[in-house]
C-alpha cells in the first residue's frame, strides 16, 4: 500500500484543483502518521501558506465560463437546429446551483472522496447527450422539415445518361469541352460515361495548360502535358471535327501530329499565337487528315516550306486559309494564285495594328483565275499593292461568287476606284463591302459597282494617328448617290468621320427613308459627320428596326444628342426630342 505522501504527490501532479482543503479535521488523538499530518509539512516546503492553493482554486473556478443553455445540431439540408435545454434538462448539472450548495460539495470532497470528486467533475464538464431528431420533429411540422431518404444524396447517379449528355452539351457550347469534360468525368462512373460521349468532343479548344501565360514549363510539367494530351487524343478525339490550339510555345508539332493520327474526321485546324510548327506537322496532316478543309495560322510562327509542300499535294481539299502577313507570306499568296487551292472559298490575310511594313503585292487577275469559287476575301490592316501579270490571258470572270470583300485598315490605303472595279466587276452577289480607311474611294466609284443587293457598307475613316492631307483627299459630295443605289437593301451603313456637307447628308438620309420596307436599316454610324436634326428625323421615323445609332462628335447636333444609342427604345426617346 502506497504511503500517504506518495498518494498526495500523485494527486497533486494529476489534478491540482482537486486537492481538498488542508484544514485539520482529525480528533485530539491523532498522530503524525495520519494523512493530515504529512500534508502540513508538504505545504510548508513549498514556501507558501496553507490556504494558498485553496485561494488559487477558488479564483480559477470563478473565471470558468458559464455553461451554455442550448445545443446546436445539424439537421436536414445543412440546417443548424438550436434547441434550449431549460425544459428538457431540469435538475441536471446545467442548471445554476443555489446558495449554500458549495458548502455541501466541500463536505463531500473531504477525506477519501477525492477520486469520486474527479469523476463527478468530469461528468459536469461533459455536455449532456441530447439528440434532437429532425425527422421526428418533422412529423409535427411537415412544412419545416422533410425526411431525408437514403438515396437523396445520389440524385446525380440516378439521372439518365442522355439527360446528362444534353446538359453537358449546353456547357460545352458556351465554355468548351476542355477542361469542363475532364473535371466532370472524375465525379462518378455515370458522369464519366456521359462525359466520354464522342458527340461532346467534336469541337475542342486547348489554351494555357497548367501554368500562367508567359511562364516556361519545367521538364516534369512538359512531360505531364504531353502525356495528358496523348491520352485525350487516343480516348476522346475519335469524332473530333474542329480543333484549336492557342498560346503554345512548345510541343506544337507533337500536338498536331497526335491530333491528325487519332482524328480521322478532322476538318478545321486553328493555331493561334503558337510557335515552333515544323514541316513534320504538315507531313502528318497530309498523311492522316484526308478531310481537312480549313487551316488558320494567324499570329503563329510556322515553317513556310512545309506549308507550301502541303499546299502542293493537298491544297485541292482546302476551302479556307487564314494567315498573318509576314516577310515571306508573299510566297504563300503567290502559290495560291498559281492554282494550288482551286476550291478555296475564304482567304483572309491580316496583321497586327502596330505593324509598320504591311504592304502586300496581290496579283488580282491570277487570283481570280486560280480561285473562281472564292466567296470571302479579307485583307485586314494591310496595304495591298495590285500588280498586273506581264504575260498571260486576262480573266473576264472576276469573282462571280464573291459575297464579302474587306480591305479595312487604320493607316493610309492606296485603293482607288479603278482597282476596286477590277476586283468587283464580276461580283454580282456581293453582300458586304468593308472599305474603312480607303480615303481615295469616291461615291461615284461606288455607284458604278455591279452589286445590286449590297447589305453592309462600312466606309468610315478610323485612323490610329494623324494622316497628312487626309481632309483634302476625302470627298465632300455624292453620298446621296450611294444611298439612292442601295436604299432598298442596306442594313448597315458606316460613314464615320466623312466630310460630306449638311445638304448632301440631308439628301442622302431622305433616300434611306424612302425604302420600301420599314425594317431594312438596322445600324447607322454617323460619328464625326455634319448631320443635322432635320436630316435625322425622317430616317428615325421611317426605319422602325433601327437599333444602333452613333451620333458621337457630331458638331451640328445639340450637346445632349451627341452620344451612342443602342436599342429601339433608346432611339424612340431621341425621336421624341426631335419632334
Amino acid at each position: 500500500m502506497d504511503s500517504p505522501e506518495a498518494e498526495a504527490s500523485t494527486h497533486s501532479e494529476g489534478r491540482e484543483d482537486t486537492i481538498p482543503s488542508t484544514s485539520n479535521t482529525s480528533g485530539p488523538g491523532s498522530t503524525e502518521d495520519g494523512p493530515n499530518a504529512n500534508k502540513a509539512p508538504l505545504k510548508r516546503t513549498a514556501g507558501k501558506p496553507r490556504n494558498a492553493k485553496a485561494k488559487k482554486r477558488r479564483k480559477a473556478s470563478a473565471s470558468r465560463p458559464a455553461p451554455l443553455g442550448y445545443t446546436v445540431h445539424q439537421g436536414e439540408d445543412m440546417l443548424l437546429v438550436i434547441s434550449s435545454l431549460t425544459s428538457q434538462t431540469e435538475g441536471s448539472a446545467w442548471i445554476p446551483t443555489k446558495k449554500g450548495s458549495k458548502k455541501k460539495k466541500k463536505k463531500l470532497t473531504k477525506g477519501k472522496g477525492k477520486v469520486k470528486q474527479v469523476k463527478k467533475r468530469k461528468t459536469v464538464r461533459a455536455k449532456p447527450k441530447l439528440v434532437i431528431d429532425p425527422v421526428a420533429k418533422g412529423k409535427e411540422d411537415t412544412d419545416l422539415f422533410v425526411a431525408e431518404k437514403a438515396t437523396d444524396h445520389r440524385w446525380g447517379q440516378s439521372l439518365p445518361e442522355e439527360v446528362l449528355i444534353s446538359i453537358f452539351q449546353m456547357v460545352v457550347v458556351q465554355d468548351g469541352a476542355v477542361p469542363f469534360l475532364c473535371r466532370v468525368g472524375s465525379v462518378c462512373r455515370l458522369w464519366n460515361a456521359a462525359a466520354s460521349s464522342p458527340a461532346l468532343w467534336r469541337k475542342v479548344a486547348v489554351g494555357h495548360c497548367w501554368i500562367p501565360p508567359g511562364n516556361t514549363h519545367t521538364p516534369k510539367t512538359e512531360k505531364k502535358v504531353k502525356d495528358t494530351f496523348d491520352w485525350l487524343a487516343q480516348n476522346r478525339f475519335s469524332q473530333l471535327r474542329d480543333f484549336s490550339l492557342c498560346h503554345w510555345k512548345k510541343n506544337v508539332t507533337h500536338a498536331v501530329e497526335v491530333v491528325s493520327q487519332f482524328s480521322p474526321h478532322l476538318s478545321s485546324l486553328k493555331l493561334s499565337y503558337c510557335t515552333g510548327l515544323t514541316a513534320r506537322a504538315f507531313h502528318s496532316l497530309g498523311r492522316h487528315s484526308q478531310s481537312l478543309q480549313s487551316i488558320n495560322l494567324q499570329y503563329s510562327e510556322f515553317q513556310l516550306e512545309g506549308l507550301l509542300e502541303y499546299l502542293e499535294h493537298r491544297g485541292r481539299q482546302l476551302k479556307q486559309i487564314l494567315f498573318t502577313h509576314g516577310l515571306k507570306t508573299d510566297r504563300l499568296l503567290t502559290a495560291i494564285s498559281r492554282g494550288s487551292c482551286p476550291d478555296l472559298e475564304l482567304l483572309e490575310i491580316n496583321t497586327k495594328l502596330d505593324t509598320k511594313d504591311c504592304e502586300l503585292p496581290v496579283f488580282i487577275p491570277a487570283l481570280q483565275m486560280a480561285c473562281p469559287k472564292l466567296k470571302t476575301f479579307r485583307m485586314l490592316n494591310v496595304r495591298p499593292r495590285y500588280k498586273m501579270m506581264r504575260c498571260g490571258p486576262e480573266t473576264t470572270l472576276g469573282f462571280p461568287l464573291l459575297e464579302e470583300l474587306c480591305i479595312a485598315t487604320t493607316s493610309f490605303s492606296y485603293m482607288t476606284d479603278k482597282e476596286l472595279w477590277d476586283i468587283l466587276f464580276g461580283s454580282t452577289k456581293l453582300r458586304v463591302l468593308d472599305l474603312r480607311g480607303c480615303s481615295r474611294i469616291t461615291p461615284s466609284g461606288l455607284a458604278t459597282l455591279p452589286c445590286p443587293e449590297l447589305e453592309c457598307l462600312f466606309w468610315g475613316q478610323h485612323f490610329k494617328g494623324t494622316v497628312t492631307n487626309l481632309e483634302s483627299s476625302l470627298p465632300k459630295k455624292g453620298l446621296h448617290m450611294v444611298t439612292q443605289k442601295w436604299s432598298q437593301t442596306l442594313q448597315q451603313l458606316d460613314v464615320a468621320n466623312q466630310l460630306f456637307t449638311e445638304k448632301d447628308l440631308d439628301r442622302a438620309m431622305s433616300y434611306l427613308a424612302q425604302a420600301t420596307e420599314a425594317d431594312t436599316l438596322r445600324s447607322l454610324n454617323l460619328t464625326g459627320t455634319r448631320i443635322t436634326p432635320p436630316a435625322l428625323r425622317p430616317v428615325i421615323c421611317r426605319m422602325t428596326a433601327l437599333s444602333y445609332l452613333n451620333l458621337s462628335s457630331c458638331r451640328y447636333l445639340p450637346r445632349g444628342m451627341k452620344r451612342l444609342y443602342r436599342g429601339q427604345e433608346d432611339i424612340r426617346q431621341l425621336l421624341d426630342i426631335l419632334e
